[in-house]
């Protein structure tokens, strides 16, 4: 199966953030969906093994940042390519906050969504959020970032960045998936590899050294 077919589906790209306690996180997402009206409910899935994910099935509240065309990937990279668990992705960052003093980015983003959750679905490698919408405010006129535009013209290209010098004396012992950590154990990763938990394929990869 060729999953660049699956990209050519019409996807927004989404900075989703949460709060339980003092643990606060946000991390990019792709899939959101209004889903029914009186009430406003929309539809959200969240990688499973995502801090952000982890903290939303305790708090039950988030707010959607939806990006808009000016998003840059050092954005998406911050939120994105590392978890939660290890770093406070919010900290020393000055951001607006919405009705249920919840984070949300204002720059690079054209509209804020903030819901509450009322039922949800483990999907596997996903958990589906159905969340009625307690507020939504327009942020700018810009468009929204799609998730076409995003693999054609904000995700850096293979080989545009310096390549890593490989570790004196070690050894490729796997690849790790930079989107959501998934671990594939080997030395050669084949070319028509994709991850089994978000589906991104080897250009997604980086190698571990052993």
């Amino acid at each position: 199966m060729d999953n660049k077919a699956l990209y050519n589906l019409s996807y927004g790209v989404f900075m989703l953030s949460t709060k339980y306690e003092d643990k606060v996180n946000g991390c990019i997402t792709n899939t959101c969906m209004q889903v029914a009206s009186n009430p406003t409910r929309i539809a959200i899935a969240c990688i499973n093994k995502n801090y952000t994910c982890e903290l939303l099935k305790k708090s039950g509240i988030f707010a959607l940042t939806l990006l808009d065309e000016t998003c840059t990937f050092e954005t998406i990279k911050h939120f994105g390519l590392q978890s939660g668990r290890d770093v406070d992705k919010f900290a020393d960052m000055k951001t607006a906050v919405d009705i249920n003093g919840l984070p949300y980015l204002g720059w690079q983003a054209c509209s804020v969504i903030s819901a509450k959750v009322v039922d949800s679905m483990d999907l596997g490698s996903h958990t589906l959020f159905i969340a009625e919408v307690t507020d939504a405010k327009l942020l700018n006129d810009k468009g929204p970032l799609t998730y076409a535009d995003y693999q054609a013209r904000v995700k850096p290209k293979p080989g545009s960045e310096a390549p890593k010098q490989e570790e004196p004396e070690k050894k490729i012992v796997g690849y790790r998936c930079k989107i959501c950590n998934y671990f594939y154990e080997g030395s050669t990763l084949p070319d028509d590899f994709s991850c089994p938990v978000c589906g991104h394929g080897p250009e997604d990869f980086e190698p571990v050294y052993g």
